[in-house]
């Protein structure tokens, strides 16, 4: 199965020289990279988060297999949705999907499902794909999309990405796909923002979950935050980062309704 691009030439550019010029201005070269179990990056259009995606991006090795976990903004198919067997095409090359891996963390989650549908017009796993083209051309993905889920779920989906993790046997990133607190002022989405980052930083995934909906933040992508960190830990996982922090005021210069964007690492 072909997924083609839903936001092409809206998320970020349908061309691919611009697109290229575009990722290597958010990408920085010669900086130290490291080797991490997973990732926090944005997903909005990437002249309003694509900074922050490339903040992360530029400081971490990607290896020949990626999961994407992204949140369901169009609530369309299975609440947690594993793309079928086949290939992701971008304005910049085709990526195929990593069966095996994903046969694996089928077998080990009752709960997932292959379910192209819940895909087909989601952006948050789409905007992620250039910027690990770009660094790895050669890569393989498992696109995971998830709909809401209860911290029962999210442990279980977690655990069963960790088993399928170590049963792979090889290196393997996590890439949760979200942005922060959405259309508040600045200042009260930094507030709000920095009690979600604590639980991160702390390697809570039970109180990110419990905390963005306690606080009303609207983490898009604390469901997919929770699944990886859960699975981080299982895999290991001792230190987390913040790496980057900002909004679209930053941007547009209007800090009266923004939307957030932070990225972290996993190690």
């Amino acid at each position: 199965m072909i997924r083609h691009p839903a936001v092409s030439g809206q998320f970020y550019s349908g061309n691919p020289t611009t697109l290229r010029n575009e990722l290597d201005r958010f990408i920085k070269t010669g900086l130290e990279r490291e080797k991490v179990i997973g990732i926090i990056a944005p997903h909005a259009g990437y002249m309003y988060s694509g900074a922050v995606a490339g903040s992360v991006y530029s400081i971490i090795e990607i290896p020949d297999t990626v999961i994407i976990l992204g949140p369901n903004h169009h609530g369309y198919g299975a609440k947690m949705a594993l793309y079928p067997a086949g290939e992701w095409i971008t304005p910049l090359r085709t990526t195929k999907v990593n069966e095996k891996l994903s046969q694996l963390i089928k077998g080990n989650s009752s709960r997932i499902e292959e379910d192209s549908g819940a895909h087909r017009y989601e952006h948050s796993l789409e905007v992620q794909l250039p910027f690990l083209q770009n660094i790895n051309p050669d890569l393989s993905v498992v696109p995971i999309c998830l709909g809401s889920c209860s911290f029962e779920e999210c442990m279980e989906l977690g655990t069963g990405i960790a088993k399928a993790i170590r049963e792979f046997e090889k290196d393997v990133l996590m890439v949760a796909s979200s942005d922060m607190t959405h259309y508040e002022s600045a200042s009260a989405a930094k507030k709000k923002d920095q009690l979600a980052l604590n639980e991160v930083l702390a390697l809570n995934p039970e109180g990110l979950l419990k905390t963005c909906r306690n606080e009303a933040i609207s983490m898009c992508g604390v469901i997919p935050a929770t699944v990886m960190l859960v699975a981080a830990l299982e895999l290991g996982a001792r230190k987390a980062t913040l790496v980057n922090y900002a909004t679209s005021g930053d941007v547009t210069g209007d800090n009266e309704q923004v939307v957030a964007y932070a990225a972290l690492t996993i190690r």
